[in-house]
């Protein structure tokens, strides 16, 4: 019943209520006695929900009911059981943003390739910092022109270890990306580093930097994209959560929104995977 309560609720500017109470075999009594028990909200469940407002309009509407869960006890220190917490969003109207779905192709390697072994096989599990890297080069458009972003993220703990944003997409955009990443990490000896066969990959170049570092090379089976399916995904979040739901104006702006989300993907959005901790805090926590 409440259910069709809350349709009326959401159709009477465009209907009239007796005709929404007909057409849904309700009494209009029945509706309005309804709205007077939402009038009366308890306080302690007001405040409840104001803080879920609050935390959904920080996270810029992608937030889930688990993941709010999770800040409302790191925020407020309010435990609460994550059923409630939906029971609340539903009332108020509020749901996650969905993430659209998107193909994403590679420029076909040409000339003389070097390819690697898949060393990695689906198996997206570290124990440990550094034993697993990903990479990949996405695109987004702006305006009739593109950026591309080079990543890479360890396994570890999905952290995005090193980025670079460019209007070319060359082997020069990947090559400083991996050197950015050797920088931060230093000790990379033997580390995998996993990718498709785009033909940055399978250039020359690229693998020699690798035998240089100490890297070693990992990549897809051709035209198998969820052989590096955990880069792909941070990509549909980033331009999910920071491009696609708002209105980008410029390549200026589009770069800065990429930087701010990476940050904020790296130290403060919760993961259930990484025991509702941030990528910086599970690392962290295994050196503390």
């Amino acid at each position: 019943m409440k259910v069709k309560y809350q349709m009326v609720e959401e159709l009477r500017d465009r209907y009239t209520v007796q005709d929404l109470c007909r057409y849904l075999k309700i009494s209009r009594s029945g509706y309005y006695r309804y709205l007077q028990r939402r009038q009366s909200v308890d306080p302690k469940e007001k405040d409840l929900k104001e803080k879920i407002h609050s935390i959904y309009q920080k996270r810029k509407g992608t937030y889930g009911y688990r993941r709010i869960q999770v800040e409302l006890q790191r925020q407020f220190g309010v435990r609460v059981n994550h059923k409630r917490v939906l029971r609340l969003m539903q009332d108020m109207g509020l749901k996650a943003q969905i993430r659209r779905t998107h193909r994403h192709s590679h420029a076909q390697p040409g000339g003389t390739e070097r390819v690697a072994d898949n060393l990695l096989a689906q198996n997206f599990r570290a124990d440990a910092p550094n034993q697993k890297w990903v990479t990949d080069v996405s695109f987004i458009p702006v305006r009739g022109q593109w950026l591309y972003l080079s990543a890479i993220m360890d396994l570890f703990n999905n952290e995005i270890v090193a980025f670079q944003i460019g209007r070319r997409n060359d082997n020069a955009l990947v090559l400083q990306t991996v050197e950015q990443a050797v920088q931060k990490r230093k000790d990379v000896s033997g580390t995998i580093l996993h990718s498709d066969r785009g033909f940055q990959y399978t250039s020359r170049a690229y693998h020699d930097m690798l035998d240089r570092v100490a890297l070693t090379p990992s990549m897809s089976r051709r035209g198998n994209c969820f052989d590096n399916a955990c880069i792909e995904s941070f990509f549909s979040h980033l331009k999910a959560e920071a491009l696609y739901l708002h209105g980008i104006q410029d390549m200026a702006e589009t770069q800065r929104c990429m930087e701010e989300y990476i940050q904020f993907y790296n130290e403060q959005r919760i993961q259930r995977r990484l025991k509702k901790l941030t990528p910086v805090e599970y690392r962290r926590q295994l050196v503390a």
